[in-house]
């Protein structure tokens, strides 16, 4: 295995469904999971198996009619949670995931579960073996990892490393972190867990505080291997990690991340965007890195010029790279003269510089007057507004 593979965990059936209005029916989950697997994501979360029989059918669908990315199943760690987690991961066989949540900070111990430290071990010893026996692999997540004492949070991970867990995560559940600190965190646990070499440090990071693929990536740096997030950022309250930015961060800036690898198809992203937003009802902000409609698009005029004589002036990726056909150049107020002259040559007008010096002044009138100024009125504005002399 290439160490520095970053494994994409995609939480979206799951985490990205719990967003308030964002349910989805079984056959829109399917379709998303395909589209999942064609983007390459390595491990598709298709839901928690024992909340619902929708989500319990889901699961167990995703699981039979997937073929490439392991499928995971959330439980918590209780016996009739595995056991419908099992249950409904065994049509993905080998492929199967059991992902176990229980929470370790002393604010869940206290007010949640009511259990102390060795209560919270022997519970995650527990479940962790019993998952072991049944599936293919098992994930272990310490919940609100980031308020937990860091040598507890140690001590859990490798009692669940010895128990069989082979991918521990450790979440910001609540997008507590700053990067810097959450980088350290899982540092000390890669320098004081002593089995941390049979397993893989996972990341879940929330965006509470607008950290989340920040905080990823700080952990990425770390250690870790494995990256939990949404398409889109969709998710609980404010959102997960939007995997399209930690995906592009890592294509682009590899050699910072220490020669990090994805095995994503990444011009399948804007696809696998407009899908998503599209079942789930969640729309993408005009102004969403990646995946926005704004992302390649540049109004002001000095950076029009500037793409329009080499494109690496303003632009640090490709939009084919991530799906997009082409930049864009919006004609706005804030435009210049060179995009409007490179957009009416473009619509089929060659202005002498004459027509040129007459036209800009009316272009800049118009642009003061409306948000954008599309192709049909460019060219109605150049027609009615400058006076052409016949050709003789």
């Amino acid at each position: 295995m290439n160490q520095n593979h970053i494994d994409i965990f995609d939480t979206t059936l799951r985490d990205g469904e719990q967003c308030p209005g964002a349910s989805m029916t079984m056959e829109q989950k399917v379709r998303i999971a395909h589209q999942l697997e064609h983007l390459g994501v390595n491990i598709i979360e298709a839901g928690f198996p024992v909340i619902s029989p929708g989500d319990f059918n889901s699961v167990e669908t995703i699981a039979r009619e997937t073929s490439a990315s392991r499928i995971a199943g959330l439980a918590r760690c209780v016996t009739k949670d595995i056991d419908a987690a099992a249950r409904a991961l065994a049509p993905a066989g080998e492929r199967a995931r059991i992902h176990l949540v229980l929470a370790t900070s002393p604010i869940h111990r206290q007010y949640k579960l009511n259990k102390n430290r060795n209560e919270v071990l022997a519970m995650a010893r527990s479940a962790v073996s019993m998952a072991s026996d049944l599936a293919g692999e098992v994930q272990f997540s310490a919940e609100d990892a980031s308020r937990t004492e860091p040598d507890f949070l140690a001590e859990v991970t490798e009692t669940v490393i010895d128990a069989g867990a082979r991918i521990v995560n450790i979440p910001d559940t609540v997008g507590y972190a700053m990067p810097d600190e959450y980088g350290h965190l899982i540092s000390h646990l890669v320098r004081n867990v002593s089995n941390i070499d049979r397993a893989v440090l996972s990341v879940h990071c929330h965006d509470d505080l607008g950290m989340a693929v920040a905080n990823s990536l700080a952990a990425i740096r770390a250690g870790a291997r494995q990256v939990e997030g949404t398409i889109n950022g969709i998710g609980e309250r404010a959102g997960n990690t939007a995997l399209e930015e930690v995906i592009m961060a890592l294509r682009m800036r590899s050699a910072f991340f220490n020669n990090a690898v994805t095995s994503i198809n990444t011009p399948e992203l804007l696809h696998t965007s407009k899908i998503i937003a599209r079942e789930s009802g969640m729309p993408v902000p005009r102004s969403k890195a990646i995946v926005g409609a704004n992302a390649f698009a540049h109004g002001s005029g000095i950076h029009q010029d500037g793409m329009l004589k080499n494109k690496t002036t303003y632009e640090v990726m490709r939009p084919e790279d991530v799906g997009w056909s082409e930049t864009e150049y919006p004609l706005t107020k804030h435009s210049g003269r060179h995009a409007v002259r490179i957009k009416l040559e473009r619509l089929g007008i060659s202005p002498t510089d004459h027509e040129m010096n007459a036209f800009f002044p009316i272009f800049k009138k118009a642009g003061d007057q409306c948000k954008f100024i599309d192709d049909q009125e460019l060219i109605h504005l150049f027609h009615h507004g400058v006076i052409i002399s016949p050709v003789s």
